[in-house]
């Protein structure tokens, strides 16, 4: 028989209550909501403009750009890219500011941190 002891299987409600109280999941829920929200907004201001400029500015999006290429053409594909480089952002920012921050707290609960009394102040 091993003298280590039992492998924590999963945090007990009480724990994960704690936990969304501490400092550090705060910081991490704040970093979350200074990317999402603006990030959001912008992509649906973004997609509005464009939904407004096809139903009201028929003749500017009608312009032709080269060939049957038209302004409303280039701005639906730039849709597509305004998506993708919002996803690659995310994840760069995800890689570099949350993971970090989201690994320290899930140490902290493989550490027992959360269920200390000292955790509970």
């Amino acid at each position: 028989m091993s003298d280590q002891p039992p492998a924590r299987l999963e945090p007990s409600p009480d724990e994960f209550l704690v936990a969304e109280a501490s400092p550090e999941f705060h910081k991490l829920r704040s970093s979350l909501r200074r990317f999402v929200f603006p990030m959001s907004a912008f992509f649906l201001l973004w997609y509005a403009v464009y939904v407004l400029l096809g139903a009201f500015a028929t003749d500017f999006m009608g312009t032709k750009v080269w060939g049957n290429i038209n302004v409303g053409l280039i701005l639906g594909l730039l849709q597509f890219v305004t998506t993708f480089a919002i996803t690659f952002a995310y994840v760069r920012f995800a890689n570099r500011d949350l993971d970090p921050q989201a690994d320290a707290i899930r140490q902290k609960f493989a550490d027992g941190g959360y269920n200390t009394p000292e955790a509970t102040r």
